[in-house]
């Protein structure tokens, strides 16, 4: 194999190989971090919404389970974007050492803003109280762009199938810690705790414009850049080896004959 050929080789399995480490960091909408205390209250999450299209993304949809409900939630303001919450009324109301909560989270839309393309929003809230009867609590997100197209993720992981191409955010709950008594779920920021059903309340939280993502977002992505830079420099190392070696090989080869 000649010089030229190698080192052509060597740097296309490099940009492969950096290429597969650093592309799935913005496959999927998540939710961050991954996991909670069972029956834990004032949980502070991000949703990190990914723009794969060429076009911007106007709206964000995140709908709430019911049948392992969170009673309450804070919007943190996002600029740019209207949060607007909506609240599910229960057909069987919910007992708490505060009362009876009659009325949990159904979904939460930010709309007014834009994800540009190739870019992602972290869209950060506070979950009121958390199940302590479930295992997760599975979220089902819905990205529309400025052209109408609409990507669903929805897709359930299911146990020793490969990962759905859309796949849901899924928070994980653990067991709480020994010390830690789960809290009621008269903590939750916007529940309602009355013997008596209430219609369903609507929250809009309004942020200033001031920009398309938030601090958080250019702080992720300077991290993964300054990683991807280790790994390009780490794969130019074992290039340079690989060279240095052929080298030596064919000096001991012209020596010896």
């Amino acid at each position: 194999m000649s010089r030229t050929t190698l080192r052509a080789t060597m740097l296309g399995g490099a940009a492969l190989f950096i290429a597969a480490l650093a592309g799935p960091a913005f496959a999927h909408v998540t939710i961050s971090p991954g996991d909670a205390a069972k029956g834990d209250s004032d949980v502070e999450v991000t949703f990190r919404v990914p723009d794969e299209e060429d076009t911007a993304t106007t709206q964000v949809e995140v709908d709430f389970p019911t049948d392992h409900p969170i009673t309450g939630i804070l919007p943190e303001p996002t600029p740019g974007w209207t949060a607007k919450v909506e609240n599910f009324t229960l057909p069987t109301p919910i007992k708490t050492d505060d009362g009876t909560v009659t009325q949990v989270v159904s979904k939460i839309t930010w709309t007014g803003g834009q994800i540009p393309a190739g870019q992602y929003q972290g869209f950060h809230v506070m979950l009121g109280h958390v199940p302590d009867d479930a295992g997760q609590v599975t979220f089902k997100a819905l990205q529309t762009y400025a052209n109408g197209d609409v990507v669903r993720w929805i897709d359930v992981q299911q146990a020793g199938q490969p990962e759905p191409d859309h796949p849901a955010p899924v928070l994980k709950l653990t067991a709480a810690s020994g010390g830690d008594a789960a809290p009621s779920a008269s903590g939750a920021p916007s529940s309602s705790a009355s013997g008596s059903p209430a219609p369903s309340v609507t929250v809009t939280t309004t942020a200033p414009a001031s920009g398309t993502t938030a601090a958080t977002a250019k702080s992720d992505s300077t991290a993964r850049a300054l990683g991807i830079a280790g790994l390009v420099v780490g794969a130019l190392g074992l290039i340079a080896g690989g060279l240095g070696f052929t080298a030596a090989r064919r000096k001991a080869a012209g020596e010896s004959s």
